[in-house]
């Protein structure tokens, strides 16, 4: 096949002279704004113990960064596209480290909620310009795709490593320690970012003439976008906690459903749209996406149950538990740099499909091993799953090589959304195919056989952690029942693996149907 010559472009022959150093601002903030998103979950403890929140306000301060970040990335990241996409990020690094700032005067659990939704602001900033600006800083596709996988391999460890700096902070300072270190990397990051990172924005913000206007901003889909986004993470996390009758869940699923419609319809009229929809429209794209969506959901469950078990059951201390989770991502961490050129030699399709494939074969070494359940067989399960996930690197490159230049912030905010909804997903999900799980074992009879009924019973069938509570009064009677508890929380984690790796599977399945046989991530864009 025969292609017609096109003149060069200046940008593409000279590549930015700092681009390395400037990617290690990007993977640097990028650690510290997903780090933040797990940090909590140690701090937790620490932080109910010394507020004493109310269990709407303990809900809130779990839920508000997520809430926040899923409706504001579309918004952030069309900021980006319009006026800047470093001015947009350095206004991210700002607002995330003052927020930061702030944590030392929160001495309630309402002051504690807004300082988590000003982080959640900060972060829906960071994290799609951190993706566009690879987009233009890496005009090379090859040296792009490496970046992404650096990129990628920054979001696996900043998972791994959240509850680790927490248990590490914990051990030796308050629970707003684990707030306080985001503030001299993000002071850091904003001198950095300004002096290593050019300016890069949408320079043709309408495709064509049309009634809305070139280059207007659209506020009401802005808010669409917003309420739409923050209600469909709202009805998914209360589905998943509250079950599918729940009617403050149904009404916010409604609302979502209205509110994104009439988003989309939008974005499709628009000549100058906010996030294009169209590029669900390329194959590529689409598998990209499949392929981030079926990895979060079964890994953000799945690391939940694994840190609450080692804990639970297996009793090891928080940053034991943290250490103990590392396998995964030192497996990510080694491989992720290695799937573009992996890909380059196998073909892009093979790396990505193969790659959810192993993800999920790691989960279902957990239902597969010899009973009892050991660390042995998770830690094998860790490698396979973190080995893996190494080719979400090729994921990003996918995406990115699926979406013009002109529409990177789209595209990054399209990849970060699905992350975030994957991940509100699945601890939806698959934590409520573990709950029940759990519950049947531990059914009402067995704990009335032992005194147990009422609100006790419903506390010790609820969690775990509320079983081993109650049950610590009961005696000879209560340990049983622990020992009980705990092994029907075991069984919850391998049935849990079952429907993970089902899930990656058919995601693996998805991804090879969808992306071109021929796509070549050197070639920068999707033919």
């Amino acid at each position: 096949m025969t292609h017609t010559a096109k003149p060069a472009d200046p940008a593409r022959t000279r590549p930015h002279p700092r681009r390395w150093a400037g990617l290690a601002v990007l993977s640097a903030s990028l650690l510290i704004v997903v780090m933040d998103m797990t940090v909590l979950n140690v701090a937790l403890p620490a932080l109910s113990a010394d507020l004493r929140p109310d269990a709407v306000s303990l809900l809130w301060i779990v839920d508000v960064y997520s809430l926040v970040v899923a409706g504001l990335l579309v918004t952030a990241a069309a900021l980006g596209d319009r006026w800047g996409r470093r001015r947009v990020l350095l206004a991210g690094f700002a607002t995330f480290g003052l927020a930061s700032l702030a944590v030392p005067a929160a001495a309630t659990p309402g002051a504690v909620i807004a300082v988590r939704a000003v982080l959640g602001v900060g972060g829906a900033m960071i994290m799609p310009a951190t993706l566009s600006m690879i987009r233009h800083l890496f005009t090379d596709p090859r040296e792009r795709a490496t970046a992404l996988g650096i990129w990628a391999t920054m979001a696996g460890l900043g998972s791994a490593l959240g509850p680790i700096l927490g248990g590490v902070l914990l051990e030796h300072f308050s629970w707003r320690s684990a707030f306080l270190v985001n503030v001299p990397i993000m002071a850091a990051a904003l001198v950095l970012g300004r002096w290593l990172l050019p300016e890069s924005r949408n320079r043709r913000p309408a495709a064509s003439g049309g009634a809305a206007g070139a280059g207007s901003w659209d506020l009401p889909g802005t808010l669409l976008s917003i309420v739409g986004m923050v209600a469909l993470v709202y009805a998914i996390k209360h589905f998943g906690r509250d079950g599918p009758a729940d009617p403050g869940a149904l009404a916010a699923a409604a609302l979502a459903a209205a509110a994104l419609g009439w988003f989309a319809v939008r974005c499709l009229r628009r000549p100058d749209p906010m996030l294009d929809v169209r590029l669900l429209r390329r194959p590529a794209f689409c598998a990209g996406l499949v392929a981030a969506l079926s990895a979060s959901i079964a890994v953000s469950a799945a690391m939940l149950l694994l840190a609450q078990w080692m804990q639970l059951v297996r009793g090891y201390p928080p940053l034991e538990t943290g250490v103990r989770l590392l396998p995964s991502a030192i497996a990510t961490a080694v491989l992720s740099p290695l799937a573009p050129a992996l890909a380059a030699r196998i073909g892009a399709r093979t790396v990505l499909a193969g790659g959810l494939a192993v993800t999920g074969l790691g989960f279902l070494v957990l239902p597969a091993a010899p009973e009892p359940l050991g660390y042995g067989t998770v830690a094998a399960a860790l490698t396979l799953v973190g080995a893996g996930l190494g080719s979400l690197a090729v994921a990003s490159a996918v995406i990115m090589a699926g979406a013009p230049p002109e529409r990177s912030g789209s595209a990054a905010a399209m990849e970060e959304t699905t992350y975030e909804l994957g991940g509100a997903l699945g601890v939806a999900v698959l934590g409520s195919v573990a709950a029940a799980v759990y519950r049947a074992g531990l059914p009402p009879e067995r704990l009335a056989d032992a005194g147990l009924t009422g609100s006790a019973a419903a506390t010790a069938r609820e969690s775990l952690g509320g079983a081993l509570e109650v049950f610590a009064s009961f005696g000879e009677a209560g340990a049983r029942l622990a020992e009980r508890a705990r092994e029907a929380f075991t069984s919850s984690l391998e049935w849990a693996g079952v429907a993970g790796g089902a899930l990656l599977l058919l995601g693996a399945a998805l991804a090879w149907l969808l992306t071109p046989r021929d796509l070549d991530l050197a070639d920068g864009h999707e033919h």
